[in-house]
C-alpha cells in the first residue's frame, strides 16, 4: 500500500503559497500546449506497443519524478507526498459513447506496465460500468483523450474541486502542421500544488520524454 510522507511546514517553501491558494483564494488553472510527437510517433509505431498506454505512461513518468504532482492532504488536512502515484485514464466504449475508468499501477518499467495496462484495459472492454475495478486509489491522477478532435483550450471546471491536488491531463487528436505531428495536451492543476514554473517543466520534460523514443523498445530511462 502507497505510503504520504507528511511535509514539515516549518521548512517547506511553499508553506505560505499552499495555504493561500487551498484556503484564502482557492485556485485552480489549465494549460493546453501543442506537443511535437513526430519522433513518438514513428518510435511507438516501430516498437509495436499501444499508443494510448503509451501515452499514459509518459505522463505517470513525469508526474512521479515531481513532488507537486504527488501532493495530497491527510486526514486533517494537512499537505503531503505520496511516494508513487498511479494513473485513472479513460477508455471509450463506441457502441454505448460512454467510457469506463480504469487504473494501472505505476511501473517505471515500461514494458511491465504496458503489458498490465493491455491486460486491464482488455479485461474491462465490455463492461458498462463506469469504475469496473471499483472506486480508484486515493493516490491516482487521471488521464483522458479526445481523439475525435484536436483543440487549442481546453479546461474542466469541477464543483467543489478546490482539494483536488493531483494533476488533470486531457490528450487531443494528432495534427499534422509543417511535416510535423503535433498532440494537444491540455494540464489542469491546483494553484496550491503547482505554479506556472511547475507546468511549464511538466510540459518540457513531457517533450523531451516523448521525442527520446529509446523507452519504447528498451528499458525506461532513469528518472532525473
Amino acid at each position: 500500500m502507497e505510503h504520504a510522507t507528511p511535509i514539515d511546514l516549518d521548512t517547506w517553501p511553499r508553506r505560505q503559497h499552499f495555504a493561500h491558494y487551498l484556503h484564502a483564494s482557492p485556485c485552480t488553472y489549465a494549460l493546453t500546449v501543442e506537443v511535437d510527437v513526430t519522433d513518438f510517433v514513428a518510435a511507438v509505431r516501430a516498437s509495436g506497443r499501444r499508443t494510448y498506454v503509451a501515452q499514459i505512461w509518459a505522463l505517470a513518468a513525469i508526474v512521479n519524478r515531481r513532488d507537486e504532482f504527488r501532493l495530497c492532504v491527510d486526514e486533517a488536512g494537512a499537505p503531503a507526498v505520496w511516494d508513487r502515484v498511479h494513473p485513472a485514464f479513460t477508455v471509450f466504449h463506441p457502441e454505448t459513447e460512454t467510457f469506463s475508468c480504469l487504473w494501472v499501477a505505476f511501473d517505471p518499467d515500461f514494458a511491465a506496465f504496458h503489458d498490465a495496462a493491455v491486460r486491464t484495459i482488455a479485461e474491462h472492454s465490455a463492461s458498462g460500468d463506469f469504475f469496473p475495478q471499483g472506486e480508484p486509489p486515493r493516490n491516482t491522477f487521471d488521464v483522458s483523450s479526445v481523439p475525435w478532435t484536436s483543440f487549442t483550450g481546453f479546461a474542466l471546471n469541477i464543483e467543489k474541486g478546490w482539494a483536488h491536488l493531483a494533476p488533470i491531463v486531457t490528450l487531443g487528436r494528432y495534427v499534422e502542421r509543417d511535416g510535423r505531428v503535433l498532440l494537444p495536451v491540455a494540464l489542469q492543476l491546483h494553484h496550491a500544488a503547482a505554479d506556472g514554473f511547475h507546468a511549464a517543466r511538466f510540459v518540457n520534460e513531457l517533450r523531451d520524454l516523448l521525442a527520446d523514443g529509446s523507452w519504447l523498445a528498451g528499458p525506461a530511462p532513469a528518472a532525473r
